[in-house]
């Protein structure tokens, strides 16, 4: 009976230390510096994904930009990178819900964001930037 319980421990802490080791995989400052910006910006026809996602109660909620400023503070931003993360598979694009849930249908994206396609190809420039941090990509380097 033992042994039941000591391998579902075995592999709870297995997939705990595979985890970790995946988020390190992504550059803050290149989230910081292209990737952020994105949830401000303002698309034709779309509203803003910081609107929604800053009241949202879902995987995908960003910090709270202060009155009057125009961005995050350091730490928000750090918070917002924990969040973000989480919704990457480093280097499997197709299994990162931050590039399917926003991406139209018809480009192999998910039908269910309620957000609308606010990328209606994997060649829209913002997409790409999303795309290039979820593969790794740091500040300064090309894949």
């Amino acid at each position: 009976m033992r042994a039941g319980p000591l391998a579902l421990i075995v592999a709870i802490a297995t997939n705990l230390q595979v985890a970790p080791a995946s988020a390190q995989s992504l550059d803050y400052e290149f989230f910081k510096a292209r990737v952020e910006p994105i949830f401000l910006k303002k698309k034709p026809g779309h509203t803003r994904c910081y609107v929604c996602h800053a009241e949202s109660n879902n995987a995908f909620r960003l910090e709270k930009v202060s009155p009057g400023a125009r961005a995050w503070t350091e730490e928000q931003s750090r918070r917002n990178f924990e969040t973000v993360s989480r919704l990457v598979v480093p280097g499997n694009l197709a299994a990162s819900r931050l590039l399917i849930m926003p991406l139209a249908p018809e480009a192999g994206g998910n039908s269910f964001h309620n957000g609308g396609r606010q990328f209606e190809s994997k060649d829209d420039p913002d997409w790409k930037t999303l795309a290039q941090w979820a593969d790794g990509q740091k500040p300064g380097t090309s894949k």
